[in-house]
């Protein structure tokens, strides 16, 4: 693996590629105990920073939906 990015400045795609890589090095069960360790720690990082990034994606979809009235589609309920 490359040198880490710093996780808050990568997109939602990149977090989830370097997600996706680091559940497939833990699966393989190739990496030593403490490689494993420590990438089980970024991946949990990951997960919350793409988390994060889809909750803001919704409440911006959720507010664009709305109507000139205020009220909610019915979609996002």
């Amino acid at each position: 693996m490359s040198e880490p990015q710093d996780i808050a400045a990568l997109t939602f795609e990149k977090a989830l590629e370097e997600l996706e890589q680091i559940v497939a090095r833990l699966e393989s069960g190739q990496a030593p105990l403490e490689e494993s360790i420590a990438i089980y720690k970024r991946g949990s990082e990951l997960k919350k920073h793409c988390e994060a990034k889809l909750n803001a994606a919704r409440l911006q979809v959720e507010m664009m939906t709305k109507s000139l009235d205020g009220v909610e589609s019915a979609e996002f309920k």
